[in-house]
């Protein structure tokens, strides 16, 4: 579950070793258009096939080919401090009459 609007998903697997570079970049080995039914892996959101100008590629967009600039691999750790993070569902019905607060 997103806690926010246009937060990127999680990556749900250890991507230890992953080579994402100007060189190559592992992750289309299973997420590109034409690795997806083979892999069952998501496909990349079609978002990264935009340019700054919002014109489709044919390809991955160069400012999208890095994908642990926006997407972090899932951990289950203990908060280094206290959260008391709400998303924005749960804000908003806190907010609806009739809603908890």
């Amino acid at each position: 579950m997103r806690n926010y609007p246009e937060q990127p998903p999680l990556i749900p697997h250890a991507i230890d070793g992953y080579q994402v570079d100007l060189n190559g970049n592992k992750c289309l080995s299973c997420h590109a258009r034409a690795r997806t039914a083979e892999s069952q892996a998501p496909m990349l959101s079609i978002t990264h096939f935009m340019d700054r100008e919002g014109q489709f590629l044919a390809s991955v967009s160069p400012r999208r080919f890095f994908c642990t600039q926006c997407h972090v691999p899932q951990q289950e750790v203990k908060a280094p401090v206290p959260n008391d993070f709400v998303d924005i569902d749960t804000l908003l019905s806190r907010s609806q009459p009739g809603g908890r607060r």
